[in-house]
């Protein structure tokens, strides 16, 4: 199934760039293997909708790479495996918001008061004077 996944995944990848050169009018610098599938997906535009269109062509390069691939026999059907848009990935860890800074209690360790930046530059101007009158 391993297999299957990977050939899904570089198939619907493929497609797409394959698809999105063609829009820019860069058809010729595809290898022939893209420009047959293709034109194989203009032919089937003409019969049925876009998306059906779409998905019959990737499954016809997913079977084609899933033979490359070294899977045996006839390719599985990976539609038992997606989830919604796109195929399930093992090793994608969800996005999750960072858990809230807990708010300042009364009752909690004090914090250290934190100094104004302008008397820290104060205090800087103060001893570069002074160090200067002191030289001389």
């Amino acid at each position: 199934m391993l297999i299957a996944r990977r050939a899904d995944t570089r198939a619907r990848a493929d497609f797409a760039t394959w698809k999105m050169l063609a829009k820019l009018n860069g058809t010729s610098s595809l290898p022939a293997e893209a420009q047959n599938f293709l034109a194989g997906y203009k032919t089937l535009l003409e019969k049925m909708a876009e998306p059906e269109a779409s998905e019959a062509t990737i499954h016809l390069i997913y079977r084609s790479y899933y033979g490359e691939m070294g899977g045996a026999g006839a390719a599985p059907d990976v539609k038992a495996q997606l989830n919604g848009s796109g195929p399930v990935a093992d090793n994608v860890t969800a996005f999750k918001r960072p858990a809230p800074k807990p708010a300042k209690t009364a009752g909690g360790p004090p914090s250290k008061p934190r100094l104004p930046v302008a008397l820290i530059f104060i205090c800087l101007v103060i001893v570069y004077v002074g160090v200067r009158y002191f030289w001389r």
